[in-house]
């Protein structure tokens, strides 16, 4: 059976760490690492985009990361309990016209017992930003 530690239920520092996994997974921007966090049938909801599985997440992260290049993210422990995570965060990127954008967004995730995450709700808006007015290099 697939595991993905730390584990439910999670306490302030498992569920810190669980944060700085993602954060560190993402940076990556490989999507099947990434997509490997989570269980075969998640449920996914990435602003107006709904997804289910796994498969289909990795084929939006691989379609994500060719629009959003350089993308360099920061996640926030916002709330957790039990099961579930709130998070806050940040990411910067460009378009292929050079055009810099930064991202600001909410998730709610749910975990199944093995640690995987079951359902991802992501709200998130763009603003345009100046090369020079970046917070993450």
């Amino acid at each position: 059976m697939e595991q993905r530690p730390p584990f439910p239920p999670f306490t302030k520092e498992t569920a810190m760490q669980k944060v700085q996994l993602a954060e560190d997974a993402w940076n990556t921007r490989d999507p099947q690492k990434v997509s490997m966090a989570y269980t075969e049938d998640t449920e996914w909801r990435n602003r107006d985009i709904f997804l289910n599985g796994r498969a289909e997440a990795a084929k939006f992260l691989e379609g994500k990361w060719k629009k959003e290049l350089d993308y360099k993210l920061k996640k926030e422990l916002w709330a957790f309990t039990d099961n579930r995570i709130a998070v806050r965060f940040e990411y910067e990127w460009h378009d292929v016209n050079g055009n810099w954008f930064r991202s600001y967004g909410n998730e709610n995730w749910e975990f199944e017992p093995n640690g995987l995450m079951k359902k991802r709700y992501a709200s998130i808006n763009d603003i345009p930003i100046n090369e020079k007015d970046r917070k993450f290099k």
